[in-house]
């Protein structure tokens, strides 16, 4: 799984001019499922989301997590983030999960951030999206479920 998460003071997502989500302080996260994925992707994904220390303290520094600020999560499926763009001038999107695999685990990871508590809106999977967030910082991040340490 591949995510960009941005730290946002606001977003929300809109689909056929209707606000289908919508977060105050929190992560704008942008998923895409890879080919491959599953469970454990899914468990790594949401504990980091949960305890990155990427919001500020009373000093200014990023130290403090999603849940120590109480915050929520807007996630948005995207598949273009395992777009490859190395050859010709069209991206391949081989590396991507089939829409069912994927459509499952991102529902998953909604589920599994709301099981331990954390406020969590969606978008609509597969739907044609606009998605607009204030950037705080800006913060960006970008993680990818396979960079992970081996248990």
């Amino acid at each position: 799984m591949k995510a960009v998460l941005q730290r946002v003071t606001s977003a929300s997502v809109e689909v056929d001019g209707r606000v289908v989500g919508r977060i105050a302080t929190g992560l704008l996260v942008l998923l895409g499922v890879a080919k491959g994925d599953g469970e454990a992707d899914c468990r790594y994904l949401v504990e980091k989301l949960r305890t990155f220390r990427i919001f500020s303290d009373e000093q200014g520094k990023m130290n403090r997590s999603l849940v120590d600020v109480g915050g929520s999560v807007l996630l948005v499926s995207q598949f273009t983030l395992l777009g490859r763009t190395m050859n010709g001038r069209r991206p391949s999107f081989d590396e991507a999960a089939p829409p069912d695999e994927a459509k499952r685990l991102y529902e998953q990871v909604a589920a599994d951030l709301r099981a331990f508590g954390t406020p969590v809106e969606t978008g609509v999977f597969a739907a044609h999206m606009q998605v607009s967030l204030v950037n705080d910082g800006p913060v960006t991040f970008v993680l990818d479920s396979r960079d992970r340490p081996s248990s």
